[in-house]
């Protein structure tokens, strides 16, 4: 092969790369940039969430590995915070959005005492039932025990495989768009390698975030 021929071959093996890279870099910010969006406090997706059985207040036990195959929206919540209360009615109107796609739930887990004091309290707080499942977990035995949730409310992103993705301190309204828009990255095979440790993004595609700014 001539000199020729081989700066030839160098440099187009140098513009594919370029090509992949540019497009592994498009992909990675199409995935990647609703997380970013959303800045929740912790991202990962290597652990599974823990699985749980508690009292529905409609009525029997239900387990969180019953919604497996969808994606999750989880929040812990209790009456005497009233943040809580206060983001309910947004959660309502996000739940009744997810429902009306395909695979997507939200779910809420109350620790105060009695199914009776739940159900009262949520329909004091939206006027009527809850639109999403409401579990009682008064001992905190899931809230606090598994979850380490010790402030409320907490909100969990957890994809159709059971995997965490992404947890939210704090207050937020649900009835921005943005929610729905990650919830639904999580129903794809592609997953974003950006880690949030504190609500700072973390990992190779990290950088990402720097021309994400956070919504609202």
């Amino acid at each position: 092969m001539s000199l020729v021929q081989a700066a030839f071959a160098a440099a187009a093996a140098v513009g594919v790369f370029a090509f992949v890279r540019t497009a592994y870099d498009a992909e990675a910010r199409r995935v990647c940039s609703p997380l970013c969006a959303l800045h929740p406090d912790y991202a990962d997706n290597n652990r599974i969430a823990p699985d749980f059985a508690l009292q529905k207040i409609t009525g029997g036990v239900g387990h969180l590995s019953d919604y497996r195959g969808q994606v999750v929206v989880l929040n812990f919540w209790t009456k005497s915070c009233k943040p809580c209360l206060d983001e309910m009615p947004s959660l309502a109107y996000f739940a009744r959005v997810l429902a009306s796609r395909s695979g997507m739930k939200l779910v809420a887990v109350s620790t105060d005492d009695s199914v009776e004091e739940v159900r009262a309290t949520v329909e004091s707080a939206l006027g009527g039932p809850a639109p999403f499942d409401v579990f009682v977990d008064p001992d905190a035995q899931v809230v606090t025990g598994k979850y380490g949730t010790k402030l409320f409310p907490e909100t969990w992103f957890i994809d159709r495989n059971g995997i965490i993705r992404a947890r939210v301190d704090g207050a937020r309204d649900w009835s921005q768009p943005l929610p729905l828009v990650y919830a639904q990255t999580l129903q794809i095979p592609a997953t974003c390698g950006i880690r949030m440790q504190r609500g700072e993004p973390v990992g190779e595609w990290a950088r990402i975030c720097q021309d994400v700014p956070p919504a609202g």
